[in-house]
């Protein structure tokens, strides 16, 4: 079955939120699967655990408690965000191969771009010399998944130096722009696509549809 990769724009979070909560209910066996790509305004999203306290100073961006696993962790405009809506059951993985994917997606971008990327096992997502380039956060639910992944391309940082990003103290974060590449999250989003349909076997999804035009 092909899977459907759209390019959404920059959406408010909330909304974006509550429209995979119902695809996901509402999905059946025979529902293709869908990948979105998107930006956010700013906002902080907290996972179902996340500890307030990370929160060191919000100020005027928003705060959303949502229903991912994990910490604190920011969105903004010059970040690749892409949201994986898929029938965990009929690509026959499990959760562990799952972010193993997804982050072998980004560490293959990364080093198509001239990044050396990598995971750390006991904390998701993607790093550049200890500094995080990419967090992942995950729902599943009914045999299946949303959620996804969210890439810092050309955005400012500043914001999370209000937060302890992901839980961790002091961690540092980086985007690609200041290591030297300069893209825009829309040019990045079909190749991308093309590392996630390699890392999770993904069928037929080749272009992305813009929801904008």
């Amino acid at each position: 079955m092909k899977t459907i990769a759209r390019w959404l724009g920059c959406v408010e979070y909330e909304p974006t939120w509550r429209a995979m909560q119902r695809f996901n209910e509402e999905r059946t066996p025979e529902t293709a699967d869908e990948v979105w790509f998107l930006e956010h305004p700013p906002v902080y999203t907290l996972g179902m655990n996340a500890d307030r306290r990370h929160v060191l100073e919000a100020g005027s961006i928003p705060q959303v408690a949502i229903d991912r696993g994990g910490q604190v962790t920011y969105h903004g405009p010059g970040q690749l965000v892409a949201y994986v809506l898929l029938d965990l059951r009929r690509l026959s993985l499990g959760v562990r191969p799952l972010v193993t994917a997804l982050e072998q997606a980004l560490v293959a971008l990364s080093m198509e771009l001239g990044i050396t990327a990598v995971p750390r096992r006991d904390a998701p997502g993607v790093y550049v010399d200890g500094a995080k380039l990419a967090s992942l956060g995950l729902r599943i639910r009914r045999g299946c998944c949303y959620h996804g992944i969210a890439l810092n391309v050309a955005m400012d940082l500043e914001p999370f130096s209000r937060i302890n990003p992901c839980g961790l103290e002091g961690l540092s974060v980086v985007d690609f722009a200041r290591l030297g590449v300069f893209q825009q999250p829309r040019l990045l989003a079909p190749r991308l696509l093309a590392h996630l349909v390699d890392t999770l076997n993904l069928k037929g999804a080749t272009d992305l549809i813009d929801s904008n035009s």
